[in-house]
C-alpha cells in the first residue's frame, strides 16, 4: 500500500454532475480530493455536457418555476413512470433531499433562468440553468478548483483494488502508463455502458448496430464491470435504458439534446412497413417521451417515420435537421424512401378515425382521439391533411443504461454476499436503477446525480476521517 504521504483522502471517479456534486461534497469535509476524468478537458462532463434542467419539489414562492410541485406529486409521477420495482427507501430519500438543491447548486455556482414555455410541460416541475449542461459543468469545475480538488483528465480508470470489504484505491491509465492511486475512499460517478456497443449487442443482439448513442463515447462501463466481476451487487434490467427517438441522420455518439425529436404527438408514427404501432398521444411529455426508443428499439431494422402536416410545424422544438417535406402522401414516401401506397393508406385509414369534435390543446392532455383505430391516438389527435406534409426518420437514442450497483441510504455499494463495501460509494447513472427501472421522468437523472453525489461526497469524507 502507498504511504500516508501518497494517501488522498477521497477519490472521485467520473466528472459528470454527479461526481463534481460528490467531489465538492467531500472536499468541505476533507482535506484530498481527487477527481478523475476520463475524457479530455476540452469534452469533459460526461452527459451532463447535453442537459439544461433538473426536477425538484417546491413550493409557490419558487421563482425558477410556474406553481407548486410537491413531494407527493414528484413520488407519484416517478412512480408512475418506474413502476414496482423502484427501491423505495431510496426513492423517498431522493425525493425529500431534492427539495433544496436549488439553494445548495446556487451556492456552488449555477445560474439560473426564468420557467420555459411552450409544450414541454416541464414549468411548473423543472428549474432550467442559464446557459445549459456545459455552464453547468463548467461551474462545477470552477468551484470545485476553487476549493482546491485536484482534476486529472484522460485518466481511466482499469481497475478498483480491492482487499476483502474495502477498496484501497485504483489503477488509472493515462497517458500510456499505469499507476496505482492509494485512498482511503473511493466515490464511482462513472456513468453506465450505453457507449460499450459490444456490452450493449450483448443484451439487444444486432439491432444495436442501428442505436445511436445520445451521449459522451466514453461512458463504456469499465468500473462497473469491475465492480460486477469483483461481486458487486447488481441492480436493474440490462437491457433497460433512458431511450427516446432521435433523427436517425444524428451522429452515432454525443450528438445530445439537439438530434431528440419531440414531433411524435402531433402526427402518427409508422415503422419501415408504413404501419403504426403505438399510441402518440398516450401522455403528456415528460412523462412519456422516454419510452420512445425502445419502442423503435422493438420494431424492424430500429427505424421509424414521425409524420405530421403544416400545422404542427411550429408546436415543437426543431431538430437539428430539417425535416422531409412533400406536397402529397406519395410524394412524402418516396423522400423517405417508404412504399407510397402503404403510407397512403395509412394516413387515410387514421384521418378517417380522427373525432373531429375535440378542442386541440398541445398544453394539455385534450379531448382530441381516435375512435375505432388500434392503436388508439388519445390526445391530440388531428386529421393530416394540410399540405405540406412533413416526416424525420427516427432512430432510438440512448441516454443512459439502468444496470448499474446497489447501494445504501448512503450510497455504499452492496455486495452479493455479506456486508457493503466499507469506502466504496456510489452516485448518479451508475446506481440510477435503484430508482430507475424503466421510463424516465424529464430532469430526474440530474436529480439522482445531485442528491446521491452529495451525500456519497459527505460520506466518503467521513470515513476518510477516521
Amino acid at each position: 500500500m502507498g504511504s500516508q504521504k501518497d494517501m488522498l483522502d477521497v477519490i472521485v471517479v467520473g466528472a459528470g454532475n454527479a461526481g463534481l456534486v460528490a467531489a465538492i461534497s467531500a472536499k468541505h469535509h476533507a482535506a484530498r480530493v481527487l477527481l478523475l476524468e476520463r475524457s479530455p478537458e476540452w469534452i469533459r462532463g460526461g452527459n451532463s455536457r447535453h442537459t439544461r434542467d433538473i426536477r425538484y419539489p417546491h413550493g409557490a414562492e419558487d421563482p425558477y418555476t410556474a406553481g407548486v410541485y410537491s413531494e407527493e406529486e414528484l413520488l407519484d409521477d416517478l412512480l408512475r413512470v418506474g413502476g414496482s420495482r423502484v427501491n423505495m427507501e431510496l426513492a423517498r430519500l431522493c425525493v425529500r433531499e431534492s427539495a433544496n438543491v436549488v439553494s445548495w447548486m446556487s451556492e456552488h455556482g449555477v445560474k439560473w433562468q426564468q420557467p420555459l414555455k411552450g409544450t414541454l410541460h416541464l414549468s411548473r416541475t423543472n428549474g432550467f440553468f442559464l446557459g445549459g449542461g456545459k455552464a453547468l459543468v463548467n461551474a462545477y469545475f470552477k468551484t470545485a478548483q476553487r476549493m482546491g480538488v485536484e482534476v486529472r483528465y484522460e485518466a481511466s480508470v482499469e481497475e478498483l483494488i480491492i482487499d476483502g470489504q474495502s477498496v484501497r484505491g485504483v489503477i488509472v491509465e493515462r497517458h500510456g502508463e499505469r499507476r496505482t492511486l492509494w485512498a482511503r475512499a473511493v466515490i464511482l460517478a462513472s456513468g453506465g455502458f450505453e457507449a460499450n456497443v459490444e456490452w450493449l449487442r450483448e443484451c439487444w443482439g444486432t439491432a444495436v448496430d442501428n442505436f445511436v448513442v445520445r451521449g459522451t463515447p466514453y461512458n463504456d462501463g469499465r468500473p462497473l464491470a469491475a465492480l460486477l466481476r469483483a461481486g458487486a451487487m447488481p441492480v436493474g434490467d440490462p437491457k433497460a435504458a433512458h431511450a427516446v427517438s432521435v433523427d436517425a441522420r444524428a451522429p452515432k455518439f454525443d450528438g445530445g439534446i439537439v438530434t431528440r425529436l419531440d414531433s411524435i404527438p402531433f402526427g402518427i408514427v409508422v415503422n419501415k412497413h408504413c404501419q403504426r404501432f403505438y399510441d402518440e398521444g398516450e401522455e403528456i411529455w415528460p412523462k412519456r417521451y422516454a419510452i420512445w426508443g425502445g419502442l423503435i428499439a422493438e420494431q424492424p431494422d430500429q427505424i421509424a417515420y414521425s409524420i405530421f402536416d403544416s400545422r404542427m410545424l411550429g408546436e415543437f422544438l426543431p431538430s437539428l435537421y430539417r425535416p422531409f417535406q412533400a406536397q402529397t402522401f406519395p410524394e412524402l414516401a418516396a423522400a423517405l424512401g417508404l412504399d407510397a401506397e402503404a403510407l397512403t393508406a395509412t394516413l387515410e385509414e387514421y384521418n378517417r378515425h380522427v373525432s373531429r369534435e375535440g378542442s386541440f390543446n398541445p398544453a394539455i392532455l385534450d379531448n382530441c382521439s381516435t375512435r375505432g383505430l388500434d392503436p388508439p391516438k388519445t390526445h391530440w389527435a388531428m386529421p393530416i391533411e394540410v399540405p405540406p406534409f412533413y416526416g424525420y426518420p427516427l432512430r432510438p437514442g440512448i441516454t443512459f443504461t439502468y444496470l448499474g450497483l446497489a447501494v445504501d441510504e448512503t450510497t455504499r455499494v452492496q455486495m452479493r454476499a455479506g456486508a457493503p463495501f466499507a469506502n466504496l460509494y456510489a452516485a448518479g447513472e451508475i446506481m440510477s436503477g435503484n430508482i430507475l427501472t424503466r421510463g424516465y421522468l424529464g430532469g430526474f437523472g440530474l436529480t439522482i446525480g445531485t442528491v446521491f453525489g452529495r451525500i456519497a461526497g459527505k460520506e466518503a469524507a467521513k470515513h476518510a476521517a477516521r
